[in-house]
């Protein structure tokens, strides 16, 4: 079963790199909407969602799509603790060296590491796909206008084509893909994952939980950034309070 997830993991994302070209081309289409925790001024990462989402991501996105810029030390900002961040490094095999006699040799991952390319090259990652080249899923969420729910509506919006659509062979019908026919398969199934906290693995709750830790992969430090940004609006009313007050003063014996 989980081979064969992995297999739709692997054709499933290769299409999102090609969703801004086609909506450029084609007509344009109205994305889901969704409430996400880390939208807005206040908002922060749903930390729970996303540590699902990375199980999401591992389990049936990783066969074709990297993160090549996620290091798997970073995993602590979402919850993970340092002995549960080695153990996950640990189950990937890297290429290092060369060693004292010029070899190189294979060794686990390590925390300093970042998350392997599934394939050696792209023309090996192409001629596993049917010619598609799966894209690295590090800043998708930020690579696309409005990423997050673009990348939910993506995720959820197969559907059974209308009876005056002809669907060509290998193609699936999406509602939210201009054009409406994308050449990947739906990538998640109901119980297509067995959740380690026991929430149940829907299509709708998967999709979401990938998006999360998607966006958090896109942009790690937002949090950081939003609670900077307050500080310097809070900086700024301050002291155009103080010198609202010092005008006043300096100009108030002036008629």
């Amino acid at each position: 079963m989980r081979k064969l997830l992995t297999s739709l993991g692997v054709a499933a994302l290769v299409s999102l790199a090609s969703f801004g070209s086609a909506n450029a081309a084609g007509e344009a289409v109205e994305l889901k909407s969704m409430n996400w925790k880390h939208g807005g001024l206040f908002g922060t990462y749903d930390r729970a969602s996303a540590q699902r989402g990375l199980q999401v991501y591992r389990e049936v996105c990783a066969g074709c799509h990297g993160l090549g810029l996620v290091a798997f030390r970073t995993l602590k900002d979402l919850g993970f603790s340092e002995d549960e961040v080695k153990a996950l490094a640990a189950e990937y095999e890297f290429v290092d060296g060369p060693d004292d006699a010029g070899d190189m040799f294979d060794r686990p991952g390590k925390p300093s590491d970042k998350f392997p390319a599934p394939f050696a090259n792209e023309q090996a990652a192409r001629a596993s796909n049917g010619g598609a080249y799966p894209p690295d899923l590090s800043l998708m969420s930020k690579a696309r206008p409005n990423g997050d729910n673009y990348l939910y509506s993506l995720l959820t919006g197969y559907e059974e084509a209308p009876s005056d659509v002809t669907l060509p062979v290998g193609m699936s019908y999406n509602a939210y893909f201009p054009g409406h026919k994308i050449a990947m398969p739906p990538p998640l199934m109901e119980d297509g994952v067995e959740y380690s906290d026991g929430t149940p693995a829907t299509v709708d709750q998967m999709a979401k939980d990938v998006t999360v830790f998607l966006t958090w992969a896109a942009e790690p430090k937002m949090e950081q950034r939003k609670n900077m940004g307050l500080k310097v609006i809070l900086f700024l009313l301050i002291l155009a309070a103080v010198f609202y007050a010092v005008k006043r003063k300096v100009w108030s014996d002036v008629h």
